[in-house]
């Protein structure tokens, strides 16, 4: 299908607008928190590689590329490289803010090893600047970013980990050296912020006496900046035999403290800042109770209530609009590999469906293809990944002005 085609997906009153196209070549973004729009609206930012159906090894590069809206078929220019991706979360690519139609950052590998490094890049000039550390999430203000080990992560938890040139030595369970950092995007300086070995003991003292016990490695993920900046949220996990053990926690962006505990142990999933004092997370918070979207006051011993009761009833990528009115939210493949996609609106309740989107059956675990629903910045549009036009992955753009309204 051409890139310029409209349709709608199974069961939607919406049109899908294709913005990428093979053959040969995958197009995705990544997660689901970031936007690929840039600041004006007219250009989005895409990864393009032959690679399909497998993990990426580490010599397998994803060019970076952008893609011009403004034309009837969208034009696609490749601006960078890079060996540091995985599917689901790519290289962390992301718009600077400050300069969201000119300057970008990701992540990269150095000189072919497994040290890896953030690139900034001027698209307008060409000029790239090396950060000596990952980027995980940057700040609203762009001024910082939080960052992981990813060769840690590669050893936890390969899906969003980035491939190894040298299997991995042993992981300490939880060391006092390593953990959260942060790091100035200005000067590159960077300093950790919170230890594994205290959030470890963090863990236990929430009533999760395993947490010190457990002879398998604890690994972060899913740092994200509240709005604001003045908090963080992310989760610790291990792996067990019944799957991973999530705890939920915030903590002061400047220096790691105030850190509070909000869910877990257990099952704790994807989540958003609804306001800078509440999260809205897919979770089980009471031992053995029900599984569903529950707010999360940000506070020890903070409200939680369940959202969408009967309503939101699976597992998904969710994220607000920018006017926070709208919960946008996908879910994982049903029995018969359909993804679908859905928009919540916080005021009553009222669920609408965009679609549902079949994926191929040979998309599955670390390389499967989630739709990872992104809003555009003034809340008109939605941009996802999806397979369901054929075997590779491709981006596709959803007007969804007429269900939400005028622009934010």
């Amino acid at each position: 299908m051409r890139p310029s085609e409209q349709r709608t997906a199974d069961g939607a009153g919406v049109p899908v607008r294709a913005v990428t196209r093979g053959p040969g070549y995958s197009h995705f973004f990544g997660y689901y928190e970031k936007t690929p729009w840039s600041g004006d609206g007219r250009r989005l930012l895409a990864l393009r590689t032959d690679v399909e159906g497998r993990m990426p090894a580490p010599g397998d590069a994803t060019a970076v590329v952008l893609l011009d809206l403004s034309k009837k078929v969208p034009i696609s220019r490749k601006v960078a490289e890079t060996t540091a991706w995985n599917w689901q979360q790519g290289p962390m690519l992301q718009w600077l803010p400050g300069a969201p139609n000119t300057r970008i950052v990701y992540n990269d590998r150095l000189l072919g090893r497994d040290l890896f490094v953030a690139v900034v890049r001027d698209l307008s000039t060409g000029e790239e600047g090396c950060l000596p550390r990952p980027v995980y999430a940057v700040s609203h203000a762009g001024d910082a970013a939080l960052s992981l080990d990813f060769v840690r992560l590669a050893a936890c938890r390969p899906t969003t980990g980035y491939p190894l040139v040298r299997e991995p030595e042993a992981v300490p369970p939880a060391p006092d050296g390593d953990g959260v950092w942060r790091m100035d995007l200005a000067t590159g300086d960077a300093r950790l912020l919170l230890s594994f070995a205290r959030l470890v003991r963090a863990a236990a003292d929430a009533g999760d006496p395993g947490a010190l016990t457990t002879g398998g490695p604890h690994w972060v993920e899913h740092l994200m900046w509240a709005p604001g900046d003045a908090r963080f949220l992310f989760l610790l996990r291990r792996a067990e035999a019944g799957g991973l053990v999530s705890h939920l926690f915030t903590a002061d962006s400047r220096d790691g403290s105030d850190l509070r505990h909000l869910c877990g142990p257990g099952v704790v999933s994807h989540f958003d800042w609804r306001t800078p004092a509440e999260i809205v997370a897919w979770a089980q918070p009471a031992p053995g109770g029900p599984k569903g979207f529950f707010a999360i006051e940000d506070r020890e011993g903070g409200a939680v209530t369940p959202v969408g009761e009967g309503v939101l009833t699976a597992d998904g990528h969710c994220s607000f609009s920018p006017d926070r009115r709208w919960m946008l939210t996908d879910a994982y493949p049903d029995a018969e590999r359909r993804s679908p996609l859905l928009l919540y609106r916080w005021s009553d309740g009222a669920r609408f469906d965009l679609g549902r989107f079949t994926q191929p059956p040979e998309l599955t675990g670390h390389c499967r293809c989630d739709l990872h629903p992104r809003w555009s910045r003034d809340g008109r549009q939605v941009c996802i990944d999806s397979a369901h036009e054929g075997g590779r992955r491709q981006m596709y753009v959803l007007d969804v002005s007429a269900i939400v309204g005028g622009a934010t």
